[in-house]
């Protein structure tokens, strides 16, 4: 019989926010995650309870390639993420989380997943996935060895049904005198049983390794639970002494929305190691609307490229946020947080333009609905449906993702009424397990032909019931 997994009332941060890292200063928590092809990259999310959390800066404002599972470390008050992209890994230097973040340098090493750690000998190092172990230079911009193997993993039972093996995403917890090292292992994605967090010790950063009886320490062993592939943890303190592990996980039923962030309590056994707590956290629920006038000095953080700055192509102005027509250009991407959401925004066209607002996983599968000269139309990545014509080149355009049922909507009087468009789509199969790259389907703004669009008065709300999402009976 199946222990019933521990109550979880809804994600730290939903969307797709996978890989956290998490750091405690003093009594503010500072996080980020694997940001992918997104500019800018390794948004920093701020937290006073590890429950309630808002982004606050971004480490990264240049394209580097895919940015995947970085670790953030502080050492002698500077602040630092590793990360690896375009094949090789990197680091960035602050005085403070929140900035202002140095530009990156390569460390010139292949592997993925860094996690860094001052050992007992005063030197500091990076364990990568694989089991690797490679030493940094004193001030951690450098590596000065080459890397060896020192680690190898803990193994799940043979009949256990799992992606791969994968060992990935080592982070290192110094306790008591042990060096901890909390691994993933299992896959990523594929089966809801793949993936997990395993943790070994050792009293020095480079073994010997003596794995924990308590292993895996978060697992989904089942389908019937909420949160599938659940994994890739980080152990964090609290001021009053008690611990937590934060990891990542989809929501069953929701690989759209990607691998959302988690946390649970652990707890210290008398021999020296952790498991989680019979005690839930019960995280807040993110209200999760959000408006955007674009009338400010400069782009939200909720607001990101692929492959590009946003400000490379979309600009602010007085009038709104404009944006010249192009062909095969990342469109201006939101994440999405609900199973239940809508999303709406005021569209002008120019030209032969057409403004579009759309759901996005990649180049190749994305959908939603365009504003032209002629009127509004659905179109999809391999199709174009009839245009609904109307007069006038500004309307309300508004896509609505119930259950991953889209439907879209338009208005020509500024909401006053409103048509449905005569298509409905069924996006239950856009996200990784179907095309591969971890990603999620994500609202987006574009514009494509000869002419220009401008977008106002954005808005992302979560349909009524949505606020009661995540709860366990």
């Amino acid at each position: 019989m199946l222990e019933k997994e521990p109550t979880i009332y809804a994600p730290i941060v939903a969307g797709n926010y996978a890989d956290p890292a998490v750091i405690r200063v003093g009594e503010d928590y500072y996080m980020t995650h694997s940001s992918y092809k997104l500019t800018p990259g390794l948004v920093i999310w701020h937290s006073r309870d590890l429950q309630s959390w808002k982004p606050v800066a971004a480490a990264l404002q240049e394209y580097l390639g895919d940015v995947w599972a970085p670790d953030f470390a502080e050492y002698e008050g500077t602040y630092y993420i590793y990360f690896p992209a375009n094949r090789s890994n990197w680091v960035v230097t602050a005085p403070h989380p929140t900035g202002p973040w140095s530009r990156p340098i390569d460390l010139g090493i292949k592997g993925i997943d860094p996690g860094h750690v001052a050992g007992p000998d005063g030197k500091r190092y990076l364990h990568m996935s694989g089991g690797e172990f490679v030493e940094l230079a004193k001030d951690g911009l450098s590596v000065v060895s080459e890397p060896r193997h020192v680690y190898d993993g803990w193994r799940y039972p043979d009949d256990w049904v799992v992606e791969a093996y994968s060992l990935e995403g080592p982070k290192i917890t110094y306790h008591n005198g042990y060096y901890y090292l909390t691994v993933a292992v299992g896959g990523t994605a594929g089966p809801p049983t793949s993936h997990m967090a395993a943790s070994s010790r050792s009293r020095t950063p480079w073994g010997p390794w003596e794995h924990s009886p308590y292993n895996p320490i978060v697992r989904t062993a089942s389908s019937a639970e909420r949160w599938w592939s659940k994994g890739h943890g980080s152990l964090i303190d609290a001021p009053d002494g008690t611990w937590r592990i934060v990891y990542h996980a989809y929501l069953n039923g929701f690989h759209t929305l990607g691998r959302q962030t988690l946390v649970e309590r652990i707890e210290w056994t008398d021999d020296g190691w952790f498991r989680t707590a019979p005690n839930p956290i019960e995280a807040s629920i993110d209200a999760g609307t959000f408006e955007d006038d674009f009338g400010g000095a400069s782009l939200a953080l909720h607001w990101q490229c692929e492959g590009r700055r946003p400000a490379d192509r979309f600009a602010l102005s007085p009038d709104g946020l404009a944006v010249a027509g192009a062909e095969g250009a990342s469109p201006l991407l939101f994440m999405p947080k609900h199973e239940r959401y809508e999303a709406e925004v005021e569209a002008v066209v120019e030209g032969d333009a057409e403004a579009r607002l759309l759901l996005y996983y990649n180049d190749s599968a994305y959908l939603g609905i365009g504003l032209h000269a002629g009127g509004v139309r659905h179109f999809r990545s391999f199709k174009s449906y009839a245009t609904m014509p109307d007069l006038g080149r500004k309307a309300r355009i508004r896509i609505r993702n119930d259950r991953h049922i889209v439907t879209f909507y338009y208005s020509f009087d500024d909401g006053a009424t409103w048509a449905r468009y005569d298509k409905t789509i069924d996006a239950s199969g856009l996200h990784h397990n179907t095309f591969g790259g971890f990603l999620s389907l994500r609202v987006g703004l574009d514009a494509v032909g000869n002419g220009r669009a401008t977008f106002r008065r954005f808005s992302y709300r979560p349909l009524a019931e949505e606020r009661e999402r995540g709860v366990q009976a």
